[in-house]
């Protein structure tokens, strides 16, 4: 499938229609941690996604055998000085922010570390995928820091209050099994397959209705802070912009018609 490379990220289409695409961090010398550089591509890589109306599924990898990504670039951020920091906050920000905002659903496929920033990326994503080697950890307040890619929201929205403030106010590190018995991890699959895991489940729902799959997505993350008559109105909103599309129409003549659904899109 074609694919493009740009400041240690790759994105290629995996499958022949285009639908699903990875985006994979590929900076292996330095264990793919995030800098400014990198971050910039990566956020180049994840709007031009989003930009995609075909897109309907997105794989977040690794080609780096020894790790998903160790954070931030601390080398990069030993020589900064305050007013490097400073500018460099809104790089970090907006690249949270593209993996969080694509349109459709986002899975991450984790082994070895995920650390820091690395952390944060899998959490912006719907979906973690992990395999048995991975390790799960929020380090920044051992090294004078605090989570700044969402980790003090993301996690405790996926694992309670109380136990993301063991993880973060610890920094100590989870390993698979446990990850996934805090729900940190969605689904825990045997070494070396959570990247085709996670292709697997980006395919499932490639198959699916784009319109309805991407209404579910707005829905699910508007509705999940706010109070329950609210949420409803939000889903009631997602369901009539799919009712009335031309995918609900295909959807049921295929249904009765017995045959896989040609999905308009539009």
């Amino acid at each position: 499938m074609p694919s493009t490379s740009s400041g240690g990220v790759l994105v290629q289409r995996v499958d022949q229609e285009g639908l699903v695409a990875e985006l994979v961090l590929d900076r292996p010398e330095a264990l793919n941690a995030v800098s400014t550089a990198q971050a910039k591509a990566i956020i180049e890589a994840a709007e031009a996604l989003a930009a995609d109306p075909r897109l309907r599924a997105v794989v977040l990898a690794s080609a780096c055998e020894k790790a998903f990504c160790v954070g931030a670039d601390l080398k990069e951020r030993n020589s900064f000085d305050d007013e490097d920091l400073w500018r460099q906050r809104p790089v970090i920000r907006r690249l949270f922010a593209s993996i969080l905002d694509l349109p459709v659903p986002v899975i991450a496929a984790v082994h070895r570390h995920a650390l820091g920033g690395g952390f944060e990326l899998a959490l912006s994503c719907d979906l973690i995928v992990a395999d048995e080697t991975a390790i799960f950890g929020l380090p920044e307040v051992s090294v004078g820091l605090v989570p700044g890619g969402g980790g003090t929201q993301l996690l405790a929205r996926r694992i309670g209050s109380s136990r993301a403030a063991d993880l973060i106010f610890t920094a100590r590190r989870v390993e698979a099994a446990e990850a996934a018995r805090l729900g940190i991890v969605d689904r825990l699959v045997p070494p070396g397959r959570a990247r085709r895991t996670a292709a697997e489940i980006a395919g499932q729902i490639a198959a699916n209705s784009p319109i309805g799959v991407r209404q579910a997505k707005r829905a699910l993350r508007l509705g999940a802070d706010v109070e329950l008559g609210a949420g409803l109105e939000i889903e009631d909103a997602a369901w009539r912009a799919t009712a009335f599309s031309p995918d609900r129409r295909e959807g049921i003549r295929a249904f009765n018609e017995k045959r896989p659904p040609v999905w308009p899109g539009e």
